[in-house]
């Protein structure tokens, strides 16, 4: 039987959500594509129809993943002042809600260090999307110059992601709720941090 082009789209749509789901709880390694194809409701020949090679799927499932945390960055900023917005993604993702569930969250937390050993490919797509996401709450520091604003960006997302790490290492526990709030409150700083008038004029002139 076959089915049209549009079928087939959506059935490789949903392959790659429920993928990126359990890819997040589990590791890049924890699950098999058996696993995965039966979760999506379909058996495990049908893999190579929609995949060259389970690297190609790990793939498509971090960046689908990426993509969801930005999108969900958009519409939570978009209530708030712009000068308010780096604070409000800082806040939102360094929460219990967030820690204890790692299968809707943020993918490098959930993968980064598993990633780190990949191939190069992969490495590489997920650097693209790392630094989209830089890139995007660069433009969430609208009272510093790009280049410093970017760097404080870096610093931010490594707070929260570390945070977010050693939050889960901990567990949900007195320690986990210590390690999140010592790191919202880190990044909130950065985040809300008048910059010196001396290190904006030397950050134009760099």
């Amino acid at each position: 039987m076959r089915y049209s082009r549009e079928h087939k789209q959506e059935t490789h749509d949903r392959i790659v959500k429920k993928a990126s789901v359990r890819l997040r709880e589990k590791g890049a390694h924890g699950i098999g594509v058996a696993d995965l194809m039966k979760e999506a409701g379909l058996t495990h020949g049908g893999f190579y129809a929609h995949f060259d090679s389970r690297e190609a799927l790990v793939i498509e499932a971090f960046a689908y993943a990426m993509d969801r945390s930005m999108e969900h960055w958009r519409k939570i900023s978009g209530e708030v002042s712009p000068e308010k917005r780096l604070a409000l993604i800082a806040e939102t993702y360094l929460s219990a809600l967030h820690r204890d569930n790692p299968g809707h969250g943020c993918s490098i937390p959930a993968l980064g260090a598993e990633i780190a050993r990949e191939s190069p490919k992969t490495r590489k797509a997920f650097a693209g999307k790392l630094d989209e996401m830089i890139e995007m709450m660069t433009d969430y520091i609208p009272s510093l110059p790009r280049k410093a604003a970017r760097k404080q960006a870096i610093a931010t997302l490594a707070t929260m992601a570390g945070t977010m790490l050693l939050a889960r290492i901990a567990g949900s526990s007195e320690l986990s709720d210590e390690v999140l709030k010592a790191g919202r409150d880190s990044a909130l700083d950065g985040a809300k941090r008048e910059p010196k008038v001396e290190a904006v004029k030397k950050a134009k002139q760099s």
